[in-house]
């Protein structure tokens, strides 16, 4: 089972938090960031390896974790 939100539109950047129901009975948390139209379309995707008891936390991380990223491009 996945769960997923509403995408986020951060300047030029789609985010798109998901969480998936691992084998184990937690959820991982994962995020797209997607930026441009067409061909010129580039869509990273990060997975992270904390886990969580429900969808909503790793949603919620996911989110966080893809805000961050959006808002601190030094960091990458």
């Amino acid at each position: 089972m996945n769960a997923r939100t509403t995408p986020i539109t951060l300047g030029k950047y789609l985010v798109s938090p998901l969480a998936r129901l691992t084998d184990e009975g937690h959820y991982a948390p994962s995020v797209s960031i997607r930026t441009g139209r067409g061909s010129a379309t580039h869509d990273r995707v990060l997975r992270f390896h904390r886990h969580f008891g429900t969808a909503r936390e790793a949603l919620h991380y996911a989110t966080v974790q893809g805000r961050e990223w959006v808002a601190n491009p030094a960091q990458r």
